[in-house]
């Protein structure tokens, strides 16, 4: 028979446990958000290096809602090599990322949010802004560097403006 101060423990073992599940998810949960919020600010600053740091070395990218094609699997470096070839350093972005819902489970988590994004450029023949509305599904991966983001799904909402913006590049 288990008495009172017996059961209390068991209690207060139980209460701890959770207590630190509680924590530990909730750590996991600040630094998910702080990853997929951090890539934006990368990409804005462009900071590419800071920017790959962010992700996995194999990337599953759909950001077919916005440019067509195929879903892909890609390198890290490729998706951010390709962020820099089209956000060039006189086209001004400018990422905002919101509404954040975030599911764990063990070392995977995926996060959904809302987000908005534009793409300006003040001169040259083509100019003008473009601007971009929908919801973003990152699926990242818990590794020894800490969570990184192994899917993007970019699912848009609505577009407005001139769309050379969004793929104009500069002539060689």
């Amino acid at each position: 028979m288990i008495g009172r101060t017996q059961l209390s423990k068991v209690e207060e073992n139980t209460e701890n446990q959770a207590a630190q599940v509680s924590q530990g998810k909730l750590a996991d949960e600040m630094e998910i958000r702080r990853v997929v919020d951090e890539i934006d600010n990368a990409v804005d600053a462009k900071d590419w290096a800071r920017a790959r740091t962010f992700f996995a070395d194999k990337v599953a990218v759909d950001f077919t809602s916005l440019a067509g094609g195929e879903p892909a699997q890609i390198t890290g470096d490729e998706l951010v090599n390709g962020w820099r070839t089209n956000l060039y350093s006189q086209k001004k972005s400018f990422h905002l990322r919101g509404n954040h819902r975030i599911e764990i489970s063990d070392s995977t988590a995926e996060v959904f949010s809302k987000g908005y994004a534009f793409n300006l450029i003040e001169k040259g023949k083509v100019k003008g802004l473009w601007e971009v509305w929908g919801s973003y599904t990152h699926t990242l991966e818990k590794m020894d560097g800490g969570w990184k983001v192994a899917g993007m799904t970019l699912t848009v909402a609505h577009t407005q403006g001139d769309d050379r913006i969004r793929t104009h590049q500069p002539k060689k």
